[in-house]
């Protein structure tokens, strides 16, 4: 009953005409213009921004053209070892002695460039298409390195050209030399095999480890240079690492990929 009468009361008394109309506090229009300007920054940015991504993927610096992996085309016993690991020799040049049933046999390479591996010693037994040598087709000192970065294929379509390129090198410490500058050369049109890896690098194992998630794309990069530094490339710091870079020499890639409208992703 109480309530009933409050109810009444206030039925029947008249209308609060005489007080003030009270207005947001100075607090509430605060809260209100941030809001709005945060909203409307948020559809210009919408409409004109954009989103960089980035697509990471492991790399490997090489002299460009690749390696080829040397097979013995004969049986016997290794006598001799002719060439040295890193040792630069032209096409043609002997490497192996090999004693086979028929008299020795002389292995040889088969285009110019620098020994990376060899897998032959002195009295071992090798089988006819035995891997007994690594050759990384380089014809001069001097001769720039690049880098092939291995990307996944559904990622390849989305890399623009020259994109940019920071490569974490696995010998040189990034947090106190940086990373190593590039550009993209070229994006590879299909995607590649283990074997197909493999004999680009001269490395089997590197053709598995690159094909674990599926078969990648090959991406060239070729790297920013310096006269200002020792290994004559652009990294992110000053100076880079007090040493030259060398071939085969593993390396983690981070490609800028296009940039995307923030309002595709809105739109149905």
């Amino acid at each position: 009953m109480q309530f009933r009468q409050q109810a009444l009361t206030k039925l029947q008394s008249p209308q609060e005409l005489d007080l003030p109309v009270r207005f947001a506090r100075p607090q509430g229009w605060l809260v209100l213009s941030v809001t709005v300007v945060a909203m409307a920054a948020a559809s210009v940015w919408a409409v004109s921004g954009s989103v960089t991504s980035t697509v990471g993927a492991p790399a490997v610096l090489t002299h460009g053209q690749g390696s080829y992996l040397l097979q013995s085309p004969v049986s016997g016993q290794v006598t001799a070892v002719l060439a040295r690991q890193g040792e630069r020799l032209p096409a043609g040049s002997p490497l192996l002695k090999v004693r086979t049933a028929d008299g020795e046999t002389v292995i040889r390479t088969v285009d110019a460039g620098r020994v990376t591996a060899l897998a032959a010693t002195v009295g071992r037994i090798i089988r006819t298409g035995a891997d007994v040598a690594s050759v990384e087709k380089v014809a001069h000192s001097g001769d720039p390195l690049y880098a092939t970065v291995y990307v996944p294929a559904e990622k390849a379509a989305a890399i623009p050209a020259h994109a940019s390129v920071d490569l974490t090198v696995q010998s040189v410490p990034a947090q106190q030399y940086g990373v190593l500058h590039g550009k993209v050369r070229s994006v590879g049109r299909s995607a590649q095999s283990a074997q197909t890896i493999a004999a680009f690098l001269g490395d089997s194992q590197l053709g598995e480890q690159f094909t674990k998630e599926g078969r990648p794309v090959a991406v060239t990069v070729r790297l920013d240079t310096s006269t200002s530094t020792k290994s004559g490339y652009e990294w992110s710091s000053a100076d880079g690492p007090p040493f030259e870079l060398t071939s085969m020499t593993l390396a983690t890639g981070s490609i800028r990929l296009a940039d995307q409208r923030p309002v595709d992703w809105l739109l149905p």
